[in-house]
């Protein structure tokens, strides 16, 4: 048997609020606009940036407890985020019997970049960047006010 990977890793911004909405089954989910940027060059010396958006659909599991609710309670429009998760390409046929075609990207990990609210670490390490970590597997966010000795260590010998 071959083997294949679909794996999809995004960092970039949300361009709107998270929509959440519950199915007919009642699961809940929520759909997340993520924006990624990139800057190059052109041939005459001038900047250049295109942005792309990605759909990206968060799902709770079974248990009652997921992403889509983190996305609900901490996420809002501009905030950074790391998602990790798989592409799905999906057709479907509209009122007017036109098909239509979308491209999503189903997570699996969901990470805050920024700091603010519940998410945001306090004391000496606040303002580094970390955030709060939630997975379809149904953990619930942690920030690293549970982990205060991780705060306490220098990063003098990184590289950058």
């Amino acid at each position: 048997m071959s083997r294949s990977l679909n794996k999809v890793q995004l960092i970039g911004n949300l361009g709107a609020d998270p929509e959440v909405r519950s199915t007919n089954s009642g699961s809940r989910v929520a759909t997340l606009s993520v924006a990624t940027s990139r800057q190059w060059t052109g041939n005459g010396g001038e900047k250049q940036e295109k942005t792309d958006w990605h759909r990206v659909i968060c799902w709770n599991n079974k248990t009652g407890s997921g992403l889509a609710d983190v996305c609900e309670k901490y996420l809002k429009k501009g905030d950074k985020v790391y998602v990790e998760g798989r592409i799905e390409y999906r057709t479907w046929e509209d009122n007017n019997k036109q098909t239509r075609y979308v491209t999503e990207i189903i997570a699996r990990e969901l990470i805050m970049l920024g700091s603010r609210g519940g998410a945001a670490p306090v004391g000496a390490g606040a303002g580094r960047g970390a955030g709060a970590v939630a997975e379809a597997g149904g953990k619930t966010p942690e920030s690293l006010d549970a982990f205060p000795e991780a705060l306490d260590e220098e990063d003098d010998d990184l590289p950058f």
